[in-house]
């Protein structure tokens, strides 16, 4: 069997650690995405929620009703800041999985290229092996000839 052959096997290990990266790299992704979404709809909320009080201000407020606003916001604030955190940490998983994707994709096509060197020079050595065979073949018929 020739090298080239044998290492199909190491190629095929290389393209499914390369695959299991590429799929983990999409979960981070997702995640990012999710926690992302999250942080602007809580955002977009807390905005809202700013609006309301804004506009129901133009009367008389209650200060107990003013001071629970101020106390939901502040709430919404943590959550805001807890979420961006996450996002954060989602963030650098992402990150992590990009990176373990990029070293599998250049294993991977390290390999491919090696296979191909290989596949390169078994093809000169067998080329050289039929010019070898042919020369024989030629000095045995002029050779014979002689004769």
């Amino acid at each position: 069997m020739l090298r080239s052959q044998r290492l199909a096997v190491v190629l095929a290990l290389e393209e499914r650690k390369e695959q299991e990266a590429l799929e983990q790299m999409g979960k981070a992704r997702k995640l990012v995405e999710q926690h992302s979404e999250q942080v602007a709809n809580l955002n977009r909320y807390q905005q809202e929620y700013r609006d309301q009080i804004r506009n129901s201000q133009h009367g008389v407020v209650q200060v107990s009703r003013l001071q629970a606003w101020q106390a939901f916001i502040a709430q919404l604030d943590q959550v805001i800041l807890q979420q961006q955190a996450q996002l954060a940490q989602a963030e650098a998983a992402f990150e992590a999985r990009r990176q373990e994707w990029q070293r599998a994709w250049e294993r991977k096509r390290g390999m491919e290229k090696y296979i191909e060197t290989c596949r390169q020079q078994e093809l000169r050595e067998q080329d050289l092996q039929e010019q070898k065979r042919s020369d024989e073949a030629a000095g045995r018929a002029f050779a014979r000839r002689r004769r």
